[in-house]
């Protein structure tokens, strides 16, 4: 798959487009049809008892699918989530959580993204699962 927007290509659209979120993420990798995203879960992210939130490990999975398909796409900024769900496997504590995601399929109307949430350095047990459907707009 041909790459349309590389990572410093990507992190300008983050700070650009969406300011109000953009310190939360950090692109780590992008080489479609992969892209991994970073989040730094603080106290800010957490749940009663400790644990990174859903909503938290949700909005990784959602940036970092939607960061997928513009790395494939290039920059359509009016692409939205039509589904999404999740499996939470474990409870992570705060800390340093990678997405990486995969692009399974591009069309001219959906796109389909695929991925899993780790604690860096134990890649090998994921969080949590996602898959992703995005809708495209036509293009004019």
């Amino acid at each position: 798959m041909e790459m349309k927007m590389d990572i410093d290509a990507l992190a300008a659209f983050l700070v650009r487009d969406f300011p109000q979120v953009a310190a939360d993420f950090e692109i780590v990798e992008a080489a479609p049809p992969f892209v991994t995203l970073a989040l730094n879960a603080s106290t800010q992210h957490l749940r009663p008892g400790g644990t990174v939130s859903g909503p938290t490990m949700f909005a990784l999975a959602d940036v970092t699918a939607y960061f997928c398909i513009l790395a494939g796409l290039g920059p359509v900024a009016l692409a939205v989530t039509t589904n999404c769900s999740i499996d939470f496997m474990r409870k992570p504590a705060p800390g340093r959580l990678l997405c990486r995601m995969e692009l399974l399929k591009l069309g001219r109307s959906l796109a389909v993204c695929e991925g899993r949430i780790y604690i860096q350095g134990d890649e090998g047990r994921p969080v949590a699962r996602a898959s992703l459907t995005y809708s495209i707009p036509p293009t004019p």
